[in-house]
């Protein structure tokens, strides 16, 4: 009997589409033949729930799929992931369409894998669920506890990956130097990095996503330094300054050691490009507070930053704390910390006007090759636009010297 073929829709993070990988990895191996959404027997869904903003996208989505099943288009609709974790119950109250929810999925990763980013990155996953308990953060309540994948069984993944000519490794977790706590004692983000080397060599680069500022260790940054094949890419969410704030989000940090941090990574490694995100609009955060915040973002001018809304979450610390702040002065700080970091990133980008540059080509357009540098991760950094001087493939790894920038993109002419 012929299997039903499957279509799958995966929102959300990384993490999350790595996950998703994993499902029709498994469908794929019991001979279930995968396809588009609108060609599928079966609709799989991968939800998130981190933020309002992400409930609302996966409920949508659940109710477009749900319209496709009513008009035969698809026969079954099955939903997966954090919002199913978080709310299940409610849902197969008020989804009747849906025939199945299904929250966790193990770790247990299949080495020979499905892979739905373009042929020259991928995202592997070192470890599940987080320690941190940031009070705002609701992952801990709808992951699995602290969770690392065995050395092993990554390797095995990175060999099958190199082996189908990936050229860039995503590292990713919840907390990736959380790495190998839950494992024995010598193994770390640091033993798992040095593995990789030794144990891959044609994949030149290897990316570190969702570094928690307290776990970044000097070890870490002598490896990101010295070895070539390591981006030079610091992703460090702060969240905030303020000491107060701080405290209350429950990061175990100061002000005093984020500038230090922040110093020794820049005296270390000297060609970084940090990458971090601030949460405005916490309960309570001051007009004193937000200008705080906004002042560091000036004096220490992130290569790459991004900025969330907070999103008061039921479930978590934060979400009792009063006062909550109004959503248009939360909107106000948003635009006011993006548009900073406009005229920061523009200022970045004509410092590299005139250099040369390594880039990794990830798409064809009309007029140019959209590329990346190895500062910038994919999907959620900027590009290069280079121009079209002769044929280049995906993945292409080459020299482009910069002639143009823009507020967060670059230009250049290949070598």
């Amino acid at each position: 009997m012929k299997k039903p073929k499957i279509g799958v829709l995966s929102l959300g993070c990384p993490r999350n589409l790595v996950d998703t990988e994993m499902i029709l990895s498994r469908l794929y191996s019991k001979g279930y033949s995968i396809t588009d959404i609108d060609k599928a027997d079966i609709a799989i869904l991968n939800t998130c729930a981190f933020i309002k903003e992400a409930k609302e996208e996966s409920i949508e989505a659940i109710l477009d799929l749900i319209s496709l099943k009513k008009e035969s288009k698809i026969k079954k609709l099955i939903v997966y992931g954090c919002l199913v974790e978080r709310y299940k119950e409610k849902l197969i109250t008020l989804l009747k369409d849906v025939d199945a929810f299904v929250g966790r999925i193990s770790l247990n990763h299949q080495p020979k894998r499905i892979v739905l980013t373009p042929s020259h990155y991928a995202y592997v996953k070192i470890n599940e669920g987080c320690i941190n308990n940031c009070s705002f953060c609701i992952i801990p309540k709808i992951k699995l506890p602290l969770v690392s994948r065995t050395p092993e069984s990554i390797i095995e993944e990175i060999r099958f990956l190199e082996k189908k000519g990936v050229k860039e490794i995503n590292l990713v977790g919840q907390d990736t130097t959380l790495y190998g706590k839950d494992l024995f004692d010598s193994t770390s983000l640091v033993f798992l990095l040095k593995k990789i080397l030794k144990e891959t060599k044609s994949i030149p680069w290897i990316r570190l996503l969702y570094l928690y500022p307290n776990r970044i260790t000097d070890e870490l940054l002598q490896i990101i330094r010295k070895e070539e094949r390591i981006c030079k890419y610091i992703d460090l969410p702060l969240q905030h300054v303020n000491n107060r704030i701080l405290k209350l989000m429950n990061r175990n940090i100061t002000k005093d050691k984020i500038t230090e941090l922040i110093d020794k990574i820049r005296n270390t490694i000297p060609t970084v490009f940090i990458r971090t995100t601030f949460l405005v609009g916490f309960p309570t955060e001051t007009d004193a507070e937000f200008e705080e915040l906004l002042n560091f973002i000036k004096e220490f001018k992130f290569e790459r930053l991004g900025t969330f809304i907070y999103s008061r979450e039921e479930g978590t610390v934060a979400y009792n704390f009063k006062p909550q702040i109004h959503f248009r002065k939360k909107q106000t700080r948003f635009n006011i910390i993006m548009e900073t970091q406009k005229a920061i990133s523009e200022e970045i980008n004509r410092s590299l006007l005139g250099r040369t540059l390594d880039v990794i080509i990830d798409e064809e357009s009309d007029s140019f090759y959209l590329a990346r540098t190895q500062y910038d991760a994919p999907e959620v950094d900027g590009l290069v636009f280079v121009k079209k001087k002769y044929p280049l493939e995906k993945g292409k790894l080459l020299k482009v010297k910069i002639t143009d920038t823009l507020e967060y993109d670059l230009v250049g002419d290949p070598l």
